[in-house]
């Protein structure tokens, strides 16, 4: 018997590659598909609210499969499935956010107005994606420079060589170079969707789960009230961090599994 397809969708400047060992635990219970590497595609820009990546979204999963799927995404992955979803309900059988709080209310109104005026924080993720380093003289240079800093320090040495493989290649004048290219990085940043609180004001067309790191400052900073009036009952917290797929996979997707039994319990019980 065939298993569910799981389509994921990562996280930005995270290359789906960088996921090798989370994806491992979950093929156990799914055949795992993913976009190698969304913003990056010139057909699809980067644009406010993200509208033209979520379109790329549901473009992959029109052409690829011919049944509606799992989706989970984990931070920009997750508001990217989330916005397919509500765009294309024929296509998801479920969605799972993996630390992808849902902005809303007066946190969306000062996005707003932030982006109306240029104005960026200085402890804004842009500040820093902005001037990031982005060359290397060869790969294992590339991966002390990420081993020697304090934030991938929980990750699984593992873990780090494949997003060191999946997120640095060579470069055309010499050494290599970031794959997902800083200014994308920083262009997501600037565009995050200050329109999602309307999206979740009526009653969603498929079972959403979330799943987010206790530890997490992302979730400290969007606020976790609209997730929660959105998802429900179906919220759940780990051990970890923002990047917590990474720190912890194995826990990471037994988690996700869980949550994705839940749902698809949910949904066969209203059908």
């Amino acid at each position: 018997m065939s298993l569910p397809i799981l389509h994921f969708a990562h996280a930005n400047s995270y290359p789906a590659g960088t996921y090798g060992m989370f994806f491992e635990q979950l093929r156990r219970h799914y055949d795992v598909r993913a976009l190698a590497m969304h913003a990056h595609n010139p057909r699809y820009p980067v644009d406010d609210g993200w509208r033209k990546l979520t379109r790329e979204l549901v473009e992959e999963l029109e052409k690829s499969y011919r049944e509606p799927v799992i989706l989970v995404g984990h931070s920009m992955g997750g508001i990217l499935s989330l916005m397919a979803a509500r765009k294309r309900p024929d296509l998801a059988r479920c969605v799972v956010l993996l630390d992808s709080p849902v902005v809303a209310g007066w946190r969306a109104q000062l996005l707003r107005a932030a982006k109306f005026l240029r104005y960026e924080s200085k402890r804004s993720p842009a500040m820093a994606s902005v001037k990031r380093r982005n060359a290397w003289p060869d790969m294992e240079a590339a991966y002390q420079h990420y081993a020697a800093k304090a934030m991938f320090a929980a990750w699984p040495q593992r873990v780090l060589r494949d997003y060191v493989e999946h997120g640095i290649e060579p470069h055309e004048e010499g050494g290599v170079r970031l794959r997902f290219t800083r200014e994308a990085e920083t262009a997501v940043y600037r565009t995050i969707p200050h329109h999602l609180g309307c999206l979740t004001r009526r009653p969603y067309p498929v079972p959403i789960g979330f799943v987010g790191g206790t530890d997490s400052v992302e979730c400290r900073l969007a606020g976790l009230d609209a997730t929660r009036r959105l998802v429900g009952t179906h919220f759940r917290q780990i051990p970890g961090g923002h990047l917590f797929p990474m720190e912890s996979p194995a826990a990471a997707a037994e988690a996700a599994h869980q949550m994705i039994a839940e749902l698809l319990k949910r949904d066969a019980r209203q059908n």
